[in-house]
């Protein structure tokens, strides 16, 4: 049952939840784990110009997704940055082009799951988490979250990311915050909470 985790990440940041959604997805029996991006749409001159061209060399190597890929997955795990409340850009222009998917009703019945970064604590990572299940739910897919067993988005000794909707990580106004071990292991937790549900669902 293939699990496959399709992201969108400008500095590494959710590229980095990424890794962790597969490392927790890849403990589960029967899941066949996969990362793949969303194709760029913004120029390298723009890139440069936002430091973002060499960060994104160091997940280069991931293929980039097309959409007919999504059909073949028992469970789906979405990563974004956070954008004005709401996905970026480049995750809404790859969702837009599925149109085909949503005619065949072909992700009806799938998995589907959220995850973000923002640069703020408070910029807008649960908005952007639960208007991305509009989305899904539009498609026909099984929405899951990061449930509460998931004890440490209820920490309060530090700034952390996570919520009942996804995880999520805090990166920073200038990008130099990477996700810490708590939101790598909420990342962890909901890949495997999603791949496990996925699996039953499969038998």
């Amino acid at each position: 049952m293939k699990v496959l985790i399709v992201y969108y990440s400008m500095y590494g940041h959710v590229c980095r939840l990424a890794e962790a959604m597969a490392e927790g997805a890849r403990e589960v029996t029967g899941a066949e784990v996969e990362l793949r991006r969303v194709p760029e749409t913004l120029s390298e001159e723009v890139l440069k110009k936002m430091g973002a061209f060499e960060a994104q060399k160091a997940f280069a190597h991931i293929p980039v997704c097309n959409v007919d890929e999504l059909a073949s997955a028992g469970a789906i795990l979405f990563g974004t940055p956070t954008r004005f409340g709401n996905m970026c850009g480049q995750m809404r222009q790859f969702l837009d082009a599925t149109g085909q998917l949503w005619a065949k009703g072909a992700l009806v019945g799938k998995v589907g799951s959220v995850f973000t970064s923002s640069a703020t604590q408070h910029g807008g990572q649960e908005s952007t988490l639960l208007s991305f299940h509009i989305t899904l739910l539009h498609q026909g897919m099984i929405v899951v979250g990061l449930p509460y067993s998931f004890q440490g988005q209820m920490r309060i000794d530090e700034i952390t990311g996570g919520s009942p909707y996804g995880a999520s990580t805090i990166a920073g106004g200038q990008g130099e915050r990477m996700p810490s071990e708590n939101e790598l292991a909420a990342a962890r937790f909901q890949g495997k909470h999603v791949a496990t549900i996925a699996v039953k669902l499969a038998k």
